[in-house]
């Protein structure tokens, strides 16, 4: 029996989903999403919060703020009503209503940004008010979930060993990119260790984190429209890029089946089964991907038909028995 006094407590999950009968390769599901904050961002939060009380940043008088597209946002209001410091959320328009609803109700102020920034897209924006708040006002405390070491060391002490407990020879681990800390603090572990697991990034296409050219990205989470500054490319074997449209329809596929992931768990196994299928045709590796969120919250975008044929068309409705995971 597990009990615990604070939610932050408890943040990590063994729970994997083998995907052999649904999609026929050796494929297993990482399943970050079971936890108060509803996503694997409760890691990064507890460590930058933790790291920052030990440094004496935090006081009585400090009010938080962060930049977040929705789950770092949700697990640090999760953090910050437990501990009892307001918090502040900078998000912007893509944010999923229900991510914004749920930050409200747990006490945090939710401050929505309209118009992207001409070159850095909707997360500059939302950066410049982050920068202009705490000038303004000295309470203010940015943890910067972009730059923070916090961020991708909680991955390299938790998520990765983990992986390599269950799987201690796992062939190719796939991670979706968003501020890098998972993907980076994973990828760090591996090689640090010793692995022989190759990792292989998953990012949105419209994202700038790999020099790709910006484009318009509607499911927030993965990509970035300036590229993070603790991303090392160098770390990575590989990277592969996802279509909206496809994260939706994989999002569909595992849902036919019960399992309603968010929209960054469809970018993710969709680009780790794209690249499978150019590099096992034997179907011979054992991989694993990282599930980072669950779909509750994209119950009004991701699995709402209208939301995705006015936004995505109708590609991304394709009957989930269409697929062949080939």
């Amino acid at each position: 029996m597990t009990i615990i006094t604070s939610p932050q407590e408890t943040f990590g999950s063994d729970l994997y989903i083998d995907l052999r009968p649904m999609l026929g390769r050796e494929l297993y599901v990482k399943c970050e999403g079971l936890n108060f904050g509803g996503s694997i961002k409760m890691k990064a939060a507890a460590a930058m919060v933790a790291a920052a009380e030990c440094a004496g940043s935090m006081t009585a008088d400090s009010v938080l703020v962060e930049s977040s597209s929705g789950n770092l946002g949700v697990a640090l209001s999760v953090i910050a009503a437990s501990k009892g410091f307001p918090f502040t959320c900078v998000t912007d328009r893509r944010c999923n209503d229900l991510t914004a609803a749920t930050m409200r109700a747990l006490g945090a102020t939710v401050l929505v940004v309209d118009e992207p920034h001409p070159e850095g897209g909707f997360l500059k924006t939302r950066l410049d008010l982050v920068r202009r708040l705490c000038a303004e006002d000295e309470r203010y405390v940015w943890l910067n979930q972009y730059a923070n070491v916090e961020n991708w060391r909680a991955h390299y002490e938790t998520t990765a060993p983990e992986i390599l407990k269950t799987f201690p020879n796992v062939d190719v681990v796939f991670i979706g990119v968003g501020t890098s800390g998972t993907a980076t603090g994973c990828a760090r572990y591996f090689r640090d260790s010793g692995s022989t697991a190759r990792t292989v990034a998953v990012d949105a296409e419209g994202s700038v984190s790999f020099d790709r050219p910006a484009g318009p990205r509607l499911i927030p989470g993965l990509g970035a429209g300036v590229r993070p500054p603790m991303l090392d490319v160098a770390l990575f074997d590989d990277v592969v890029h996802v279509p909206e449209s496809d994260a939706v329809r994989m999002c569909r596929v595992l849902s036919a089946r019960g399992m309603l992931f968010g929209g960054s768990t469809g970018t993710v196994v969709s680009g780790a089964l794209a690249w499978l299928a150019r590099h096992d045709a034997k179907r011979s590796l054992q991989a694993v991907c990282v599930s980072p969120d669950m779909g509750d919250r994209y119950l009004d975008t991701v699995y709402n038909d209208e939301w995705v044929h006015a936004h995505l068309g109708p590609g991304a409705l394709r009957p989930a028995s269409d697929f062949d995971g080939s």
